[in-house]
């Protein structure tokens, strides 16, 4: 089973030509649409969408994850090898954090040309790269014949969590369309605790720690770990993010109290 996840939309023929290709070469192959509705160039929000739906497929799965706005420069393109599955794209942090879920055991470059279409452009590497790589891939190719292994893949500040003086230091990876904060610290980050502390930009909140958004008032704050296992800021039936001023890319710090 092969996976895409990309900023390219669905008006123009991109994706099509890509999953195109991923059956020329594997006729057998399964592709499942993960989105092509992230926000252009943005890594981040390819990288919470990727994390978010990779844990529910099959082992053995290949994500191919597209959004990449140094295409054709010499940003690498990686084939990363987890315990579950693997995962396909450019270097550039996009699949870092779906990848670390997995607990990651290899990294490799994509630069065997035997597994690239014979003609590679500056700027489609979606098609003739990773679309190719993918297929191979499913198809049994060995992840160590695609290229050399690699030691320093791009992890940004992101995929961590930081701890210091008993806080644990996050950022903000997205707010859906109902407001809701969704922060890069997990529930393995998370001691059982009752109430925590939250500092989000100049607000410091003393929230309960909650399972369902139900538990709060309307209107009231609450912090619970959401159903992709991210620590959310949320306000029940209203939006946390405009309540607070928060923006993508915001530090977060959380004690327990």
């Amino acid at each position: 089973m092969i996976t895409l996840t990309s900023d390219f939309g669905l008006v123009d023929p991109y994706v099509a030509e890509m999953k195109g290709v991923i059956i020329t070469i594997n006729p057998n192959a399964k592709i499942i649409d993960v989105t092509h509705g992230v926000e252009k160039f943005n890594i981040r929000m390819g990288a919470f969408m990727l994390a978010s739906a990779a844990s529910y497929f099959p082992r053995g799965t290949v994500h191919l994850a597209v959004v990449d706005p140094g295409v054709g420069s010499e940003r690498r393109a990686i084939l990363i090898q987890t315990k579950k599955g693997f995962f396909v794209g450019p270097d550039n942090g996009v699949l870092m954090l779906a990848a670390q879920n997995q607990s990651i055991e290899h990294v490799y470059e994509l630069s065997n040309p035997e597994f690239m279409l014979p003609n590679v452009s500056n700027t489609f590497h979606g098609r003739e790269i990773f679309a190719p790589a993918a297929a191979y891939l499913d198809k049994g190719a060995k992840p160590c014949e695609f290229g050399a292994e690699v030691t320093d893949a791009i992890t940004p500040e992101y995929a961590n969590v930081k701890r210091k003086n008993g806080s644990l230091i996050g950022a903000v990876l997205h707010i859906d369309s109902f407001g809701n904060v969704i922060t890069n610290i997990t529930l393995t980050d998370l001691l059982q605790t009752k109430n925590v502390k939250v500092k989000l930009q100049n607000h410091m909140l003393q929230l309960t720690f909650a399972k369902t958004y139900a538990q709060a008032k309307p209107k009231e704050a609450v912090a619970l770990v959401g159903s992709h296992g991210f620590l959310e800021i949320a306000l029940n039936q209203g939006s946390a993010a405009e309540k607070f001023g928060v923006k993508v890319g915001d530090e977060v710090e959380v004690a327990a109290i």
